[in-house]
């Protein structure tokens, strides 16, 4: 009965967040369906290759575990720099700043080396003409949807550079989407450390679920914003796929860049959830103090929610809002509120901060369900916040100018975009796990 329910409630899911395309899509006689379909059919048979089939799913482990012992060599940087603070848990516990913010760096190093060894090129060309041969995309936006899966919304359009200016609007919001759902190498990393803290079981745990996160929302994204902005000019797709982007002259440039950018992330990282945190205690402090006291709203609320949550406040607002979503993605009933919460924030300010809510939530005993860890982990995966609309005008339209004004037009669509293709790959977890 609970499958049949699980089914149901998934397919319910999947069902809504396409009909949400559908109603905001700007041409809806232009969709194309058999797109649709093999993007679903894809992204459906991918999730259960990875989730079910047990070969795939070994593979995924293993790799998952690669990335659970890259995390060590990250750690023997940070233990060298800052010694204690890195290694004995007993007096620090886990800190954010010494254990998860080095991730980033080393990861962006990382990256910067297999792009300049050339690694990184044949995966992504790799993915590019499976999505171009399956779902008859341009050469570019199959590329630039392929790097979104392996590196950052603003250094994607780098790789089809010399194609911008001559993308149609359709391309521009493939392109768009496709950073909003999925994630960059260098957070990828420190998403694996926050979540699984110490625990190296823990580390592969989450590193194989935001790995596939990452990469069955792809076609989700394509999905997403071919319905939203069809192509209607597809007599003129380029069906070239040669990358392009700024490669460095040696092996220690590759470094050098990748460390710098790393640096200038990760110190973006840790001073934007400093604030960001601030910011939602003051707001809860001041609702709690103020309309909380009215008639006992904020006992009401501490009581109908058996004490998840302390009052009227902000956490609680945007998991009233968010919680049909979370219903609709199969979280169970008990924790919708919650999972609701960690998705209005993540909309409203950023998955790291909703990532941050959930540790909390953890460490305060509020334990969610397997199920809802789960479908949190996975709708919580890519940048698809109000703050990523100004990256990408700012990134995409510094590179190609003549492009701002359809970035300017596209960038609510794209941000729905990006949270549907999240929210899809959720609740196809939902239904596997």
């Amino acid at each position: 009965m609970d499958i049949i329910n699980d089914f149901g409630r998934g397919l319910l899911g999947v069902v809504s967040m396409l009909a949400i395309c559908y109603v905001f899509s700007r041409n809806r006689r232009a969709i194309d369906w058999r797109l649709v379909g093999v993007g679903m059919t894809f992204q459906i048979v991918f999730a259960i290759l990875v989730l079910k089939v047990p070969f795939v799913n070994s593979f995924f482990d293993w790799l998952a575990g690669g990335f659970t012992s890259i995390l060590q060599f990250a750690s023997a940087g940070a233990e060298f720099m800052f010694g204690g603070l890195v290694t004995d848990m007993d007096s620090f516990g886990y800190i954010f700043a010494f254990q998860v913010l080095p991730t980033i760096v080393f990861f962006s190093a990382l990256t910067s080396i297999l792009y300049y060894l050339g690694i990184l090129q044949k995966v992504v060309y790799g993915l590019a003409w499976a999505l171009s041969k399956s779902m008859g995309l341009s050469g570019p936006e199959s590329l630039a949807a392929a790097a979104n899966v392996f590196i950052g919304q603003t250094e994607a359009p780098l790789v089809v550079k010399p194609y911008l200016e001559n993308m149609t609007r359709s391309e521009i919001m493939c392109l768009m989407t496709g950073g909003m759902a999925t994630i960059a190498g260098g957070v990828f990393a420190a998403y694996i450390g926050y979540l699984g803290g110490d625990d190296p079981v823990q580390q592969t745990f989450f590193a194989k679920h935001l790995l596939t996160a990452s990469l069955i929302s792809a076609p989700a994204a394509i999905v997403a914003a071919k319905m939203l902005v069809p192509e209607e000019n597809k007599k003129d797709l380029d069906s070239q796929l040669k990358m392009s982007g700024n490669r460095a002259h040696n092996i220690l440039d590759a470094i050098s860049a990748g460390t710098t950018d790393g640096l200038k992330l990760a110190v973006n990282v840790g001073v934007m959830l400093l604030v960001f945190t601030a910011l939602i205690a003051l707001c809860n402090q001041f609702l709690m103090s103020t309309v909380g006291q009215i008639g006992g709203l904020n006992e009401w609320v501490a009581e109908s929610t058996s004490g998840k949550f302390e009052g009227f406040n902000l956490t609680y607002i945007l998991g009233v809002i968010f919680a049909p979503f979370a219903w609709l993605l199969g979280t169970p009933s008990e924790d919708v509120l919650l999972v609701g919460q960690l998705l209005g924030q993540k909309t409203a300010i950023n998955e790291f901060v909703a990532y941050a809510e959930l540790d909390n939530i953890r460490k305060a005993g509020m334990s969610l369900s397997p199920k809802s860890l789960i479908i949190a982990t996975y709708a919580l995966c890519g940048f698809a916040n109000f703050a990523s609309i100004g990256i990408q005008i700012g990134g995409i339209g510094a590179i190609a100018p003549g492009q701002r004004k359809t970035l300017t037009e596209l960038g609510i669509l794209a941000l729905l975009g990006g949270t549907i293709a999240s929210f899809l790959t959720a609740a196809i977890a939902g239904v596997l796990i």
